[in-house]
């Protein structure tokens, strides 16, 4: 953490330069860069596993945006771990990745500023970790509602719909995309921020 918040207030973009990570290859943005840089920055090897990043601490890196009154908002949703229909159909609440992954989280929040990417800066390091009971029951009734319908619908019936602060998403490239993971909901990844 307290190397993280020496970050704050710096522009990832031109820590990404500086450290060799691809922001754009082939006309394409790599949408994991600010996430790649802080993890370089930390000393951590990217990686897309299901265990936590470091130790028993999951890092999550989320954009923000400024509205035009100049409020500051949650731009999109945070992705959390992808769904295995398997384990989920088999695993309850309290033996899930989900949980694992939203046990002990520090989440980064950026500023996007463009589509271009030119500049980013970092504006909030927040830890997270599951102890409000309220929350822990919520988190819980959603993947219970996930769990379910893979078991009783089949995993085809999952929706973006579902879930009041966490939802099963497609995760993939473009429409019609068969994988689906967790994405925290806006609300809750604005709690974590404190925003």
């Amino acid at each position: 953490m307290r190397r993280l918040r020496m970050l704050e207030g710096q522009d990832l973009r031109a820590l990404a330069d500086r450290s060799g990570i691809t922001v754009w290859k082939e006309g394409r943005i790599n949408k994991g860069w600010a996430g790649h840089t802080i993890e370089r920055y930390l000393g951590l090897p990217l990686s897309s596993a299901q265990a936590p990043n470091f130790g028993s601490w999951e890092l999550k890196l989320v954009p923000l945006k400024r509205l035009r009154t100049g409020e500051v908002v949650i731009k999109e949703t945070m992705a959390i771990t992808m769904i295995d229909p398997v384990n989920v159909a088999e695993k309850p609440f309290d033996e899930s990745h989900l949980l694992t992954k939203l046990k002990k989280e520090v989440v980064c929040a950026r500023m996007f500023e463009s589509q271009e990417e030119t500049s980013s800066l970092l504006v909030r390091v927040a830890t997270f970790d599951l102890d409000d009971p309220a929350l822990y029951a919520q988190i819980k009734a959603d993947y219970d509602l996930v769990r379910d319908a893979i078991r009783t619908r089949g995993f085809e019936s999952l929706t973006g719909k579902m879930g009041v602060l966490v939802q099963p998403r497609t995760k993939g490239p473009g429409h019609g995309s068969r994988s689906r993971a967790f994405y925290a909901r806006k609300v809750l990844v604005a709690h974590i921020l404190g925003l």
